[in-house]
């Protein structure tokens, strides 16, 4: 639990319609959705997600606030990463929750994560309007790495970024 009382915990079956509702508000409110509409089905499809990917959740005081997709390379939901990295995917927050803490635990939980699975890297992509996402993710120490930037429609541009993580000795 943080100092807020976020608490990021696995994905359960009686949380995909929130998960679901706060993602595709959270892309909308966004502008994320303005370009490609389509992706809101993508978006509201919380159980494919969840059984291709560690969906985590954040709440707090009963709440789901917030979800984010952690994968690994090889996975239906893989995108960027390579072997000896994991990746995460579809951050969301809901608007009424934003500016709380809550993206800053979910990054967190899947940094924690790919350390904990001994991976030498974490990479994300955001769209290159996305500055909210960019400056948070600066903060964790995400560099850009242009050879991970892609584009899945025309008129989205996906920039990548790279966390290296500490290599554990086992």
């Amino acid at each position: 639990m943080t100092a807020s009382g976020i608490i990021v915990r696995p994905i359960q079956p009686g949380d995909h319609d929130d998960v679901s509702r706060l993602t595709i508000e959270a892309y909308r409110a966004d502008g994320q959705l303005e370009t490609a509409p389509e992706y809101a089905t993508v978006l509201a499809d919380v159980a494919g997600r969840a059984a291709a990917a560690d969906v985590l959740v954040a709440s707090a005081g009963g709440a789901v606030l917030g979800a984010v997709a952690f994968v690994l390379p090889g996975g239906v939901f893989a995108q960027i990463s390579r072997p000896g990295e994991a990746e995460f995917r579809t951050l969301a927050v809901d608007p009424a929750a934003q500016r709380r803490g809550v993206a800053q635990a979910l990054v967190r939980a899947c940094i924690d994560r790919a350390a904990a699975l001994g991976c030498r890297a974490l990479v994300i992509c955001a769209r290159r309007d996305n500055d909210a996402a960019l400056a948070l993710y600066g903060r964790f120490g995400f560099q850009r790495d242009p050879d991970l930037d892609w584009s899945p429609v025309p008129g989205v541009e996906l920039l990548g970024l790279r966390l290296m993580l500490p290599v554990l000795a086992k």
